[in-house]
């Protein structure tokens, strides 16, 4: 005869939240009780449905979230605590009716406090855009970041894999396409990274599987939850920084300004970009915002005046970007201009030059002087070699 004990055993692994275990000792065997797992699951689904009803009772009922209602909530997403359908019907009822910006920020606190964190000696740049790719124009961000680590100024770039809505090329394909592999890689590393070349990309598969978790949602749900704005707004880097932060419709730009002004964000730099990104359009004026407590700041930022006015490069695939890329890191070929454009201005921007033209002058010595693709070179070296 088999008797079930609930054992001190069973009883400590439930409290380390381990997998459930059962100890033969002759012909006892000790399962854990789960039975306060379960009463704290049904807490947690029940407290979850007040924010659902918060959001999701229509247009003249639902009301806005608090800081803390916000965090606790995407606390008991991340953590299981709500039931899919749960969790289903709040992504698609806060996208609906629009996150709030304290709601934002509510969320912003916990990936500030479950996420990667790194840290630089000095201020550093992280820029924030849509982690589901591009589709329709080549990237320019990681040639960007490389001329700004060429000039000293720490950069820190995040993204994930191929994700919906978009599944469109990531970051970690394009470095990996100049031959600098950055995926599966500790954060440890990156950090070393970051410290010795100036350079660092956060990969969300590996460095914050919580939030991993909820791709399967975006994939179901067919469009961006309000979460997926904390790609925009969250940067792992602790310490000074600008925050660069990519928009594509005014009201975005506007509740993040908000958001992070209430997290704290004192420097911050918003982007009417390519595809949402932080990539500084060459076919057009550009429209930035540089909020500083008393107006937005706002500047806009023509390529005519500097003589980099184009067509913006078209995404053409891998290999051809591959090519394309390391002839304009030389200041030469189909990307040049457009990297110039945005290298250029963020030196500027960044505080490392005093004016707009300055910044693109300086762009260009980098370039010419073969700095940057010296940089590339040794990316290569230390990740063959990591």
């Amino acid at each position: 005869m088999v008797a079930i004990a609930t054992s001190g055993a069973a009883v400590a692994a439930e409290t380390h939240h381990l997998s459930p275990r059962h100890e033969l000792i002759g012909l006892t065997v000790a399962a854990p009780d789960l039975a306060s797992h379960r009463q704290a699951s049904a807490a947690s689904r029940e407290r979850f449905k007040t924010y659902l009803r918060k959001v999701g009772s229509g247009e003249h009922t639902s009301s806005g979230l608090s800081r803390e209602e916000a965090a606790d909530a995407l606390e008991l997403i991340l953590d299981g605590g709500a039931s899919p359908a749960q969790i289903g019907a709040f992504l698609i009822a806060h996208r609906i009716r629009r996150p709030e910006p304290q709601e934002l920020t509510g969320m912003l606190d916990v990936y500030r406090q479950r996420g990667p964190q790194l840290s630089t000696e000095k201020p550093a740049i992280s820029f924030g855009m849509p982690f589901d790719g591009r589709t329709r124009t080549a990237p320019i961000y990681p040639l960007t970041a490389l001329v700004l680590a060429s000039a000293g100024l720490p950069v820190v770039l995040q993204g994930a894999g191929r994700m919906p809505v978009k599944y469109g090329v990531t970051g970690v394909e394009l470095f990996e396409a100049l031959g600098v592999g950055l995926a599966g890689r500790s954060l440890d590393w990156v950090q070393d990274l970051l410290s010795r070349f100036n350079l660092a990309l956060v990969h969300q598969p590996d460095h914050f599987p919580a939030a991993e978790s909820l791709i399967p949602y975006r994939e179901d749900l067919g469009k961006r939850p309000p979460v997926a704005s904390l790609e925009l707004l969250w940067t792992a880097h602790q310490g000074d920084h600008l925050l660069v932060s990519g928009f594509v419709h005014p009201p975005t730009e506007a509740r993040a300004w908000q958001a992070l002004r209430l997290a704290g964000e004192t420097n911050v730099l918003t982007v009417k970009g390519l595809e949402g990104s932080t990539d500084l359009p060459i076919s057009r004026a550009c429209v930035t915002g540089r909020p500083n407590g008393s107006d937005e700041g706002r500047q806009i930022l023509h390529p005519r005046d500097h003589g980099c006015f184009a067509h913006d490069p078209l995404w053409e695939g891998i290999e051809s970007w591959g090519t394309q890329a390391l002839a304009a890191l030389g200041g030469q070929g189909e990307l040049a201009t457009a990297l110039l454009w945005n290298a250029g201005t963020y030196l500027w921007q960044a505080g490392l030059d005093a004016d707009q033209s300055a910044g693109l002058e300086h762009c260009r010595e980098l370039l010419n002087s073969g700095a940057v693709l010296q940089l590339v070179h040794q990316l290569r070296q230390h990740a063959a070699t990591a």
